[in-house]
């Protein structure tokens, strides 16, 4: 059994004297995901972040006897870190991370900036440190705070990549390549999700999927007056809009198609409700609406399920439509839009953009050209119940920890990787949790991690590891 207080004591030092001034320098790279950045093995941003976190922990391995780090490179593919932990239990434990960013956003406030760390009382404002910097230390963190303590552990493995934000493409080559490494674990930590409040301990149970492509409407072969043609030439923009509205109702944001949905687990609807009850107004507070906007559902757990179990479509970026200073009357040639559609946690995702695709491209209006170029297709995960032990387990650390107990809720993004992990380890018990909560902004302006949360979560790591081992060998 794990001296909680002594072992937060321990993991709270090492975050103030080393992993915080590591993070520090992190933010200062520009390592942006191979998808934002396609000249990235020549820029050098990704290599500096490696030798960073390389650096970092061989200067600490010496307090892990046996641990081993390695840089694996597979030919033309994104990085990824694996350090192995022995253990003196038989068992094995996989944790993930990634250290790829997404790009720079604007609307930054002044003093801040994507690649300028800035430590305003308890948070790390900058791109990368909570989403997903702070993996790799967190957890050498939580192992280190364990052999402080003498508590017997089963093998760890850690598995740090560098395209989860591409969509986590080259991932399934590396597990295949170390699946001998890897193991079989029984238990699987990701500290890549969310966390609904800072002030308990939240274990992400579903994670949607994702579509993600360009649609593209070509009415002429260049533009022409719009005094001239209008009425005679539909405009691009209308006939996306109106293609857009088979996918998605534009006055409620219901997605049409039926076989876009999923039936909803009952244990995730109640889970929901106590999510919502716990939350309150967070649900929603933590998005900066303009004044007078309200969310589109006044009922929290409804509000819950619509971003974690319901299809959601939003339009992230658009081609074709010049500055507001340089648009003349002109009858654009073409529209495009980049459409982001979340899909449910069990639906396939392949099938899902098969069908998309289909819907969009079918009958195209007054004959035009219509394509809908798929850019990324990955289905959701779902987890397994908890195992009694690991309920036990996560319940005690969030209350020794946080002083509060555990929560569970559902996240509205997606970790390609879990789906990859829970068909490839369907035995496996899953932890996945997070230091992104309440205003902290993932992959927009003012993106910060709450350091206190990331020392705890740190801590409820070290101590569902240990309670892993005792529950391994009582087995």
């Amino acid at each position: 059994m794990t001296d909680a207080p002594r072992l937060q004591a321990f993991i709270d030092a090492l975050w103030d004297e080393a992993v915080t001034p590591a993070l520090v320098d992190y933010i200062r790279i520009p390592n942006k995901s191979p998808a934002f950045d396609p000249g990235w093995a020549g820029a050098g941003h990704m290599d500096r972040a490696v030798d960073l976190f390389e650096g970092w922990a061989r200067a600490r391995l010496e307090a892990l006897p046996g641990a081993t780090f390695e840089v694996v490179r597979l030919e033309g593919r994104t990085p990824v870190l694996l350090i192995e932990v022995p253990g003196e239990i038989d068992g094995e434990v996989l944790l993930y991370g990634h250290l790829d960013k997404q790009p720079e956003m604007t609307g930054w406030s002044e003093g801040l900036g994507p690649w300028t760390p800035v430590i305003r009382g308890d948070r790390l404002y900058g791109r990368g440190g909570a989403d997903d910097g702070y993996a790799m230390f967190g957890a050498l963190a939580a192992l280190l705070a364990l052999r402080e303590q003498g508590v017997a552990h089963a093998r760890c493995v850690i598995l740090i990549e560098a395209c989860e934000e591409s969509g986590s493409y080259d991932l399934p080559a590396y597990v295949e390549h170390l699946a001998d490494r890897i193991g079989d674990p029984s238990l699987v930590i990701c500290l890549d999700s969310g966390c609904g409040s800072y002030d308990q301990l939240w274990l992400t149970t579903s994670l949607r999927g994702m579509i993600a492509g360009v649609l593209r409407v070509d009415v002429l072969t260049e533009g022409v007056h719009s005094g001239d043609a209008s009425g005679v030439v539909a405009s691009s923009f209308r006939i996306l809009r109106s293609l857009v509205s088979r996918l998605e109702d534009e006055v409620s944001g219901w997605i049409r198609p039926p076989e876009l949905h999923a039936d909803i687990p009952q244990v995730r609807i109640r889970e929901a409700a106590i999510a919502a009850q716990a939350l309150g107004a967070d649900v929603y507070d933590k998005f900066p609406f303009v004044e007078g906007m309200t969310p589109v559902a006044g009922d929290l757990a409804e509000l819950i399920l619509n971003r974690t179990w319901r299809p959601q479509l939003a339009t992230i970026g658009a081609e074709g439509l010049p500055a507001l200073a340089d648009a003349g009357n002109v009858l654009r040639p073409y529209t495009a839009a980049k459409l982001s559609l979340r899909l449910p946690p069990t639906l396939d995702g392949e099938a899902a953009g098969k069908a998309v695709k289909a819907l969009l491209e079918r009958d195209p209006p007054y004959g035009c050209r219509v394509s809908f170029t798929p850019e990324k297709s990955s289905g959701g995960w779902h987890s397994p119940p908890l195992s009694p032990w690991l309920a036990a387990s996560v319940e005690r650390a969030s209350v020794a920890l946080f002083g509060r107990g555990a929560a569970m809720m559902g996240e509205g993004g997606s970790i390609p990787f879990m789906g990859m992990l829970g068909a490839r380890f369907p035995k496996a018990q899953f932890v996945i949790t997070g230091v992104l909560g309440p205003h902290s902004n993932a992959h927009g302006p003012n993106e910060f991690l709450h350091l206190p949360t990331g020392k705890r979560v740190s801590g409820a790591v070290a101590m569902v590891v240990a309670d892993h081992g005792a529950a391994s060998s009582e087995g």
